[in-house]
């Protein structure tokens, strides 16, 4: 028929064009029917079925409208990339899958030697006519935990059935409790002797090491009392902290005050010289030891009138060495003023008989459990160390002490219970107590006390007799020292 081949012209035209599968209408009105071209339309209709599907119709005002769908011939180029970078990360990770896998197969076929070797180790040592020593044991042991240790990373690393390595940690488990039982086994008990004696041996040692670190202390003292033989033996030193001002200031002093009528009450001072290592301008205060080592809740204060580090405090006030003279000056603590200055008679000044290595310290204050006292050199001594008690209200010499030893000989000095006590140098790391002056007898003697410092030189040292400490300025660095006393 006339619309059969209509509709077939339509299909060709749109299958040469490869338009889209959209449904297309074509009207064919414009064109003549004619009566044989209908008697076609079976055959015209059976070729067009091979090319597409179509179908045809004519309305009733005798118009043809046909309707053509096409296929799809756009090739889909962006998912068969996508496929093909699909497939190649799928292939790496399956190589790197069984890389490791090979390389498990590898380590566990060395675990399964090691567990051979070590259990024929262990069928050897199960026989009473085989001897062992401890050191076999230690030896399996340690074997044993390192197969622990990688049976733990291949369980982490390892993807897949883990029965072989379960099976591995089994059989490594038991081999720990059979050693564990052959040592209790040993009927000799030899092992058990040999740890015994070697943890005797570590405790006597331990006891010699303590013995020469830390001296035999005797019962001491009660605090500010006097009731001993006098100083025996010093601590290793305790490093407090650097002086607040730093390493350049190397020259100084530090103490805690002392009061009679409160003794464990004082408070800490800290008095570094200025780097020419004569001049005392700057002081601290702190109320405790913890305020100390914080740095924290200080009380600062300025002078302009000190010299040298033979500083003492006593009763809340502060004994310096008044600059360029033989004068003594008592600065009051809660005021920063000077109550009293007093002339010492005939004491050498400005470096003339100052201690060893230890600039204008001629004139050297200290405190004990009897109070105020000043260590010092005059012209008519030669030099030897003389020792004067002072009132520490007025700064008056009450008495007067000439000793035999050479002051500038001497490193520093200290009181304790009226007996002076003077150290000399025997390395950058260590002094010593050598000699002792009693002011009690008048006897004067030698000594062997050796005290280890942390720097060179020690600037100046203080005793507090409530704590029954020396409190150390060593080139910058406050250390403690405890003292030891011989029983009365």
């Amino acid at each position: 028929m006339w619309l059969g081949f209509l509709c077939l012209l339509a299909l060709l035209d749109l299958h040469s064009a490869a338009l889209s599968t959209t449904p297309r209408y074509f009207p064919t009105s414009y064109l003549s029917r004619s009566p044989t071209s209908i008697s076609n339309w079976s055959s015209s209709s059976a070729e067009s079925q091979s090319v597409s599907n179509f179908t045809g119709s004519v309305d009733d005002r005798g118009t043809c409208q046909c309707s053509v769908i096409l296929p799809d011939t756009t090739f889909p180029v962006e998912r068969v990339e996508r496929l093909e970078i699909t497939a190649q990360t799928i292939s790496k990770k399956f190589e790197k899958e069984l890389s490791k896998v090979r390389e498990y197969v590898q380590l566990i076929s060395i675990y399964e030697k090691k567990l051979l070797n070590l259990t024929v180790r262990i069928e050897k040592i199960e026989q009473d006519t085989i001897s062992y020593t401890e050191l076999d044991f230690e030896l399996i042991k340690i074997e044993v935990r390192e197969m622990e240790k990688l049976i733990q990373q291949l369980k982490v690393g390892f993807v897949g059935s883990t029965v072989i390595i379960d099976q591995l940690e089994v059989e490594i488990r038991n081999m720990t409790l059979l050693v564990e039982k052959l040592e209790t086994l040993d009927k000799n008990n030899v092992l058990n002797i040999r740890r015994q004696i070697l943890a005797l041996k570590n405790k006597l040692k331990e006891c010699e090491t303590s013995k020469l670190e830390d001296p035999a202390r005797p019962p001491p003292p009660a605090p500010g009392s006097c009731t001993h033989g006098g100083v025996v033996n010093v601590s290793k030193p305790a490093i407090v902290q650097l002086n607040w001002l730093g390493f350049s200031y190397k020259y100084g002093a530090w103490g805690r005050d002392y009061s009679p009528q409160l003794p464990g009450k004082g408070l800490y001072w800290v008095a570094p010289l200025n780097t020419n290592g004569r001049t005392l301008q700057n002081y601290r205060l702190y109320n405790t030891l913890d305020d100390l080592l914080l740095y924290r809740y200080n009380q600062d204060y300025y002078i302009s009138y000190g010299q040298g580090s033979g500083i003492a405090v006593y009763n809340n006030n502060m004994y310096v060495n008044w600059y360029n003279t033989r004068n003594i000056a008592r600065v009051n603590l809660a005021t920063n003023r000077v109550e009293v200055t007093q002339t010492l008679p005939q004491a050498a000044y400005n470096n003339r008989f100052s201690y060893a290595n230890v600039g204008w310290q001629d004139i050297d204050l200290a405190v004990d459990e009897n109070g105020l006292w000043v260590i010092y050199a005059t012209e008519a001594s030669t030099g030897n160390i003389v020792i004067s008690k002072l009132n520490d209200t007025t700064l008056a010499v009450l008495n007067t002490w000439h000793t035999k030893q050479y002051k500038p000989s001497v490193s520093n000095a200290f009181m304790v219970c009226g007996v002076l006590y003077a150290t000399r140098t025997l390395s950058t790391r260590a002094e010593e107590i050598f000699y002792y002056f009693d002011t009690n007898t008048g006897q004067e003697g030698r000594l062997a006390i050796v005290m280890q410092k942390v720097q060179e030189t020690l600037q100046s040292i203080n005793y507090h007799p409530y704590e029954q400490k020396l409190f150390v300025y060593n080139d910058g660095y406050l250390l403690n020292y405890d003292l030891f006393f011989q029983p009365q």
